[in-house]
């Protein structure tokens, strides 16, 4: 009989293909496989490689292995195939997205090989005699015990270009050796010791006993939730195990791992999208090959091939960075929460500001609840004041009282931070004759104008143009900058404080690599300086001489349509609130709105999240949102509105349980994108796998219908935004 096996291929389609499995060959689930596809060969995935052969088909064979050993081992293929059918999504694709970029070309999966270099004869008399450094290089290569690497070279000082003088006149030679593991650690610091508050919450946390749980850490800014993971992490990781620490940001991981690397030293290893595919390739063997490693990573490093994992760790776990917002749309958190299940260890999710979702799991029984509620050392939580800015004079949105609160700030010799959530010079270009103002001709948006680059350009689609210093319409001169974003502040804050630097954090002043580490050092000095940024500023960071906060304006999030603004507001204000007086000195917030007499920024100066929280999930309860329904919306783009409306419509009559709930269909928020026109379906159940069956059914029944094939759709399970 034909042995066959079911493989996935990287492909958007929701189906697996059947190929037949030649006599020399052995095949296990998770195997990377050669196949014929089409008119090529494509790398191929095994999901089962005991299938039952489809009748009267003659199936291609497979055409070989890449390995003898699965790529993805047997429970993080659980975990993908769960997740495919959960967030509705091809499995292929989700398979594929847990390989390196260099496995899924189909690349071997070997490790790198670095150069050694040995001296072949001490023989400085064949060097010229001006020839200086050459000459240390092969005194400093008779000092050596045996072959050593090009890095150990160049960190003593000399050049690549010495090098290969010498293996030019054979002095030198080279050779090749796979890289291994790292070498023997340096001395590890001594973690420091816990405070009264930490090691109360430390005794709350289930040990790490090879049972599954799940604790949430509710911990205020500066209370030293970190100091928490890192005593968990060496009390109760096991020297053989592996472990996950997720943090939401690429620009928080240089910061984490240094910390991370004083007390584990070379166990730690690193996992974001700004490696390059060797250095992914590396890291993803060092995991895979069960080296006991504690990864630092953002939210792809949950679908990485651990085989021994003891804890798991999400860091800021209310942040909406980890939940993907294109393509296999699924959530880093929860996916951390569903594989501490399958691996029988414990998960902590740790925040100062929790997600409703996550405080509804503590409600419901799911999830530990530990507190941490005092500020590490001396610290005191900032206290937080509303200014209102109404009638008041501005300049550059700065309103008088603040300015003088952070001259006071410099004088004292302490650093201030300014909060403002727009990136660019100013949101708006208008004309003041005419009225005229310069929109994005692919989105139904304005262009942010960026005085820096004299470009004017869209923050959705990316389009740009030069910027113009007369209107377009009418000509006149009169073409001015409407707003404030981080580079009108800064060049403000710069005329006002000539003599302290002025230091921009924005994803434009941080796209250099290791840009965001001189910025780190900079401030870390402890020289007064003021930052401006953008929420990359409210994560994680920790600037002991930061003693003041300034939110410019606060107001963005309290009449938004999305009914998950109010929570992502005060999360926002809370944790970039939590940056001031983390030191010695006592911190202080001023909030600038023209609403300070509502009720939610009355609340939070108390500074009481959790009793926030409780209000705005109880309006959710009776509102029927999330968390107390399950939702999934259906999302159409075509290049008419008429046409996504449609497709959608047409959709909604598939959908024919009358248990479930449907919005729609409605245009998007910002309707046309790239010039593509957004539509949406809202479904929404009080019974979730009654949702999840007929999402399932009526995708398939989608990708089995001929529609107008201009049009692009797309279903999000648990969405982050509805707009």
């Amino acid at each position: 009989m034909t042995r066959s096996a079911r493989i996935a291929l990287a492909r958007p389609l929701r189906r697996l293909f059947d190929y037949s499995i030649p006599d020399s060959l052995t095949l296990s689930a998770g195997q990377r496989v050669q196949i014929p596809f089409g008119r090529q060969l494509a790398t191929g995935l095994v999901v089962d490689p005991d299938a039952t052969p489809p009748e009267g088909v003659k199936l291609k064979p497979v055409h070989r292995i890449f390995e003898a050993w699965p790529a993805l081992p047997p429970e993080t293929l659980t975990l993908l195939s769960w997740a495919a059918d959960y967030y509705q999504h091809p499995l292929g694709e989700c398979l594929f997205l847990a390989l390196p970029p260099a496995l899924r070309r189909g690349q071997p999966a070997q490790r790198r090989a670095r150069s050694l270099w040995r001296l072949n004869a001490n023989d400085p008399d064949r060097l010229a005699t001006n020839a200086r450094r050459q000459r240390e290089l092969v005194s400093w290569f008779g000092q050596q015990a045996g072959p050593v690497d090009t890095a150990a070279v160049l960190r003593a000082g000399f050049s690549r270009a010495q090098l290969k003088a010498l293996t030019d006149k054979g002095l030198v030679s080279e050779t090749s050796a796979a890289l291994t593991a790292p070498g023997p650690d340096k001395e590890r610091a001594a973690l420091p010791p816990l405070t009264n508050a930490q090691k109360s919450a430390f005794m709350d946390i289930p040990a790490g006993s090879g049972q599954f749980s799940a604790t949430l850490l509710y911990g205020i800014t500066g209370s030293g939730k970190t100091e928490l993971y890192l005593h968990y992490l060496q009390q109760y990781l096991a020297t053989s195990r592996q472990a996950l620490v997720m943090v939401p940001e690429i620009n928080l991981t240089p910061q984490t791992v240094t910390r991370f690397e004083r007390y584990f030293g070379t166990r730690i290893a690193v996992w974001h999208s700004a490696l390059n595919d060797r250095e992914r390739l590396d890291t993803w063997l060092r995991i895979r090959d069960g080296e006991p490693v504690i990864v630092i990573g953002t939210r792809s490093a949950i679908l990485l091939p651990f085989t021994s994992l003891g804890v798991i760790v999400v860091d800021e776990e209310h942040d909406s960075s980890y939940k993907q917002g294109e393509g296999f749309r699924y959530s880093g958190r929860d996916l951390a929460v569903y594989r501490a299940h399958l691996n029988r260890c414990p998960v902590i999710l740790g925040s100062a500001t929790p997600s409703l979702e996550s405080l509804h799991n503590v409600n419901r029984g799911k999830y530990r609840l530990v507190r941490l509620e005092e500020r590490a050392g001396n610290a005191l939580p900032p206290r937080i004041r509303l200014l209102d800015i109404r009638s008041r004079p501005l300049q550059d949105g700065v309103a008088v009282p603040a300015l003088s609160a952070i001259r006071e700030c410099l004088e004292s010799g302490r650093q201030a931070l300014v909060f403002v959530n727009r990136r660019g010079f100013a949101p708006v270009m208008m004309c003041f004759d005419c009225g005229h103002m310069a929109e994005c001709p692919r989105c139904d948006s304005r262009l942010t104008f960026h005085r820096r680059d004299r470009a004017m350009r869209c923050h959705h689609c990316d389009y740009q143009t030069a910027a113009l210093d007369h209107c377009p319409k009418c000509h006149s001169a009169a073409f001015k900058p409407v707003g404030h974003g981080t580079e009108r502040t800064e060049e403000s804050l710069a005329a006002h404080f000539p003599d302290v630097p002025v230091i921009r954090v924005d994803r434009d002043s941080t796209q250099r690599k290791g840009s965001i580490n001189d910025i780190l050092t900079t401030v870390n000095s402890g020289q007064p300086c003021i930052l401006v940024g953008t929420q990359m500023l409210a994560k994680g960071h920790d600037f002991p001489n930061v003693t003041l906060v300034l939110v410019i304006n606060a107001d963005g999030g309290l009449f938004s349509i999305d009914f998950r603004a109010p929570e992502h507001l005060i999360q926002t204000l809370l944790q970039v609130s939590g940056r001031a007086g983390r030191g010695e000195h006592p911190g202080k917030v001023i909030v600038q709105t023209c609403h300070s007499d509502h009720p939610l920024l009355q609340t939070l100066c108390s500074g009481h999240y959790l009793t926030l929280a409780e209000q705005l999930l109880n309006e959710r309860s009776q509102a029927g949102f999330p968390p107390f329904r399950a939702m999934a919306i259906l999302r159409a783009d075509g290049p008419a509105m008429t046409d996504s409306l449609q497709f959608l419509d047409a959709a909604k009559q598939r959908f024919d349980d009358p248990r479930l709930e449907l919005w729609g269909p409605l245009p998007a928020l910002i309707a046309r994108r790239a010039d593509r026109h957004r539509a949406q379906l809202v479904v929404l159940s009080d019974h979730r796998p009654r949702l999840q069956q007929m999402v399932a059914q009526v995708c398939q029944q989608l990708d089995a219908t001929r529609h107008n094939p201009r049009i692009r759709w797309q279903i999000d399970v648990d969405p982050w935004e509805t707009g």
